[in-house]
């Protein structure tokens, strides 16, 4: 317990250090921010264009997809904020011989990795998210009770701990290529998928999302359990997923450190 607040404690200094940086150049931290909200828009507006012509898909109307859509980018969004260091890891650190400053300070070095960044583009996905689920729990009379409101943070937590063992099981391919953005980006763009219910896609799909690159926990099945569509045990599942993936992604970094071996410079 006293490691985790330790730990806690540094990682806001880190973050205080970073919005002081990020504040040097407001212009750019509102573009930042905001960036993401226009991205989304777009895709939203796809959503209801989709939609004007096909009320119903597969059963699931329009509120009901955007709380699905509204519960992976706030999951998203999580990820996005505090993990995205993940992505440079090995074009900004390892290629670069920057990553040894992590292995000689007395601090985990995933933690410090992490730590070393925090990026303001996930507060689009996180505030547009965020309105989506609030909007579609109100139009579709789900009611803002203690169980409904800590099953969605729970949910949104699970998701964003998936997305980051996700991404830290294909970034620590860096520590054998050098680069793994190709590798990182062929199972996070699968997340598209998950903005949908996941009922309209073929089987094999919805496997794949399901057990095998589990988006599905951090949106569809989340949002059935909300929806009262007879999830069954799997939207409870979500936490025991994301402690799994987790766990197996810290392993695999645990076996590329020990494959590194520094850049010789």
């Amino acid at each position: 317990m006293k490691t985790l607040w330790r730990h806690i404690k540094l990682y806001g200094v880190f973050l205080r250090q970073h919005f002081k940086t990020l504040m040097e150049y407001r212009a750019n931290f509102l573009i930042g921010a905001t960036s993401t909200i226009a991205e989304q828009s777009a895709g939203l507006l796809t959503i209801y264009v989709v939609m004007r012509q096909i009320p119903s898909l597969r059963g699931w109307n329009f509120e009901e997809v955007l709380l699905v859509y509204g519960l992976l980018l706030v999951s998203k969004s999580l990820n996005h904020m505090f993990a995205d260091n993940l992505w440079t890891l090995g074009r900004s650190y390892i290629r670069a011989g920057g990553f040894e400053r992590f292995l000689v300070r007395p601090v985990n070095p995933l933690f410090h990795l992490l730590a070393d960044r925090f990026c303001q583009d996930g507060l689009g996905y996180f505030f547009v998210g965020t309105y989506l689920i609030i909007r579609a729990m109100v139009n579709l009379a789900i009611p803002f009770s203690v169980q409904n409101v800590v099953f969605v943070l729970i949910g949104v937590i699970s998701g964003g701990l998936i997305f980051f063992a996700l991404n830290l099981i294909t970034a620590t391919s860096s520590f054998w290529l050098m680069d793994s953005i190709p590798v990182t980006r062929a199972v996070f763009d699968n997340n598209e998928f998950a903005k949908y219910p996941l009922t309209i896609f073929p089987s094999w799909i919805r496997g794949a999302l399901t057990w095998l690159i589990p988006y599905g926990f951090a949106s569809f099945y989340p949002a059935t359990l909300l929806l009262g569509r007879d999830p069954g045990i799997l939207p409870y599942l979500g936490p025991v997923v994301a402690i799994a993936l987790c766990v197996i992604g810290y392993r695999v970094w645990l076996m590329g450190l020990r494959h590194y071996s520094g850049t010789g410079s």
